[in-house]
């Protein structure tokens, strides 16, 4: 039949790849029939019909397969098929055409596992609130499009929305004063926060440990509400404020016009009055400005203005070092020193802006790395001819780098002017060596740098070694110790004894 529509198409005036298309078949099988005339189909039918396959001596092992495993891949199939019967030279594609012939022949349909969904029960008044980040392009007077920010609350149990608008994006601070905002609007706060794994919120979750940011951490513990952070791939457990997310989306901001932003949020408020908190929820079935009243006095109160406020904001924003060694911000782009961009490293460095210039660190606390006046512009690309020099390159980096690792940078300033007058040629290589020391026994660090220097040792190897040999011997004596379990340093920092020189004399010499 395949062939027979084929000419018919054909001679009707559609193309090869039209004909392709419209059949569900692929290109060059449209050319193959065009070439053929009947006399040739029909021997090459027969053909097929005689013509085994080159998979067909396996065929009951991969019918038991599928029957045993009916979710099974073509791909796992075409592994299993190399591993368990070293079977060479079939593509993927073979076995997957073969596999599908014989789910249709014997009837094995794939089972495909579905994620089975439950109703989440009402939860009581004042309890909880979600929040969630959205962002959408929408279009200005002079019809040039805009890319806006918002972050969205509701109130789990009465359904009461706030939502507010950033035209850039957000910070952790700006996040902070949203949650002020959002919670004089509610008139309380409530018991517990829903989050999504935002960078701007939390660093990372480990097995329900929450670590969160240090500005996050402070507003958090001031206001004293429980946080909640939802797994990867859980969307269930905010469902009701993704909810908002689309709603927003698909009611307020589709088609407006964009002004400013301060219309823009004034705008959304209006909205929130006249439809995002008027309109009866489908769920509920009521409207939430309505449930919110009830809700209200099961908040707990604002007791005053957050104090803290302006005292522990400090702009962590980070920013991604392009390997042109630029970086993003405010649509522009601004030059790092040469080298600051690594492959394989996470190339990650902090960004304050502050009376009109831009600072670069590549720890929040750390040196300065680069400076710039911020351009008022957009779509400039701002540089420091410095920052071409090979002295400002990788050396000048990792000894930024490396210094940030001690708190007292007296010893580790010696060491490295040391390393300079000794290996002026091979100074990075040298540098290289203390970092991947540091970064192997940080613990050991700082007590290596001082042992160091009491021996007047001169080489960055000699440095590796005494690191190493000072994390041995803490093994060791930790192993010898009648109490060999060692206190959790989440609560108890372990101050590290004083050690003669002789032991690590001994150890570098090779004693025991």
């Amino acid at each position: 039949m395949s062939y027979v529509e084929i000419h018919r198409l054909y001679s009707e005036g559609f193309s090869k790849s039209k004909i392709a298309k419209k059949l569900g078949i692929s290109r060059n099988r449209v050319i193959d029939y065009l070439r053929m005339n009947p006399d040739e189909f029909e021997e090459f039918v027969n053909s097929l019909r005689v013509r085994g396959k080159k998979l067909d001596p396996y065929q009951a092992h991969i019918i038991a397969w599928l029957q045993e495993h009916p979710d099974l891949t073509a791909a796992q199939i075409h592994d299993w098929l190399e591993e368990k019967l070293e079977v060479k030279g079939v593509s993927e594609n073979t076995v997957r055409n073969y596999v599908n012939e014989l789910r249709d022949k014997y009837y094995i349909p794939k089972v495909k596992t579905q994620r089975i969904y439950s109703a989440v029960p009402e939860l009581p008044m004042g309890l909880q609130a979600q929040v969630d980040f959205g962002q959408t392009v929408v279009e200005g007077s002079q019809k040039v499009k805009h890319r806006l920010y918002f972050i969205a609350f509701i109130l789990s149990h009465s359904r009461y929305k706030y939502v507010e608008w950033l035209d850039r994006p957000f910070r952790t601070t700006d996040v902070i004063h949203m949650h002020e905002n959002a919670f004089q609007y509610f008139g309380g706060i409530p018991q517990e926060m829903v989050y999504d794994q935002d960078a701007l919120l939390a660093v990372n979750e480990n097995a329900g440990d929450l670590i969160m940011t240090a500005e996050f951490t402070k507003y958090h513990q001031a206001r004293q509400f429980r946080i909640y952070l939802c797994k990867k791939s859980d969307p269930e457990s905010k469902g009701k404020v993704e909810q908002v997310v689309k709603f927003v989306k698909n009611n307020f901001s589709n088609h407006r016009t964009f002004h400013n932003i301060d219309d823009w949020n004034a705008s959304c408020l209006a909205w929130l009055t006249r439809t995002g908190n008027y309109k009866v929820h489908h769920n509920i079935k009521k409207r939430p400005v309505e449930v919110h009243a009830l809700e209200k006095p099961h908040l707990r109160q604002i007791s005053n203005t957050y104090y803290l406020f302006d005292n522990i904001h400090k702009p962590s924003i980070t920013r991604t070092v392009d390997k042109n060694n630029i970086i993003r911000y405010g649509g522009n782009r601004y030059s790092v020193p040469k080298g600051t961009y690594r492959s394989g490293s996470e190339n990650k460095v902090y960004v304050i802006e502050k009376e009109g210039c831009l600072y670069i660190r590549f720890k929040e606390a750390g040196k300065i790395i680069a400076q710039h006046e911020i351009s008022p512009k957009k779509g400039k690309i701002i540089t420091d001819p410095e920052h071409r020099n090979k002295n400002t390159g990788k050396r000048d980096l990792l000894i930024h780098e490396i210094e940030d690792y001690f708190p007292d940078k007296t010893s580790i300033k010696w060491f490295i002017g040391v390393l300079k007058d000794r290996y002026p040629r091979h100074l990075v290589d040298q540098l290289k060596v203390i970092q991947h020391s540091i970064k192997s026994y940080p613990k050991e660090a700082e007590e290596a740098i001082e042992k160091i220097k009491q021996m007047n040792m001169t080489s960055a190897n000699d440095y590796r070694d005494v690191i190493k040999s000072l994390a041995i011997e803490k093994e060791k004596r930790l192993r010898s110790s009648p109490q060999n379990v060692q206190p959790n340093e989440k609560y108890k920092s372990i101050v590290a004894p004083e050690r003669s020189t002789d032991v690590y004399l001994e150890v570098l010499s090779g004693g025991k």
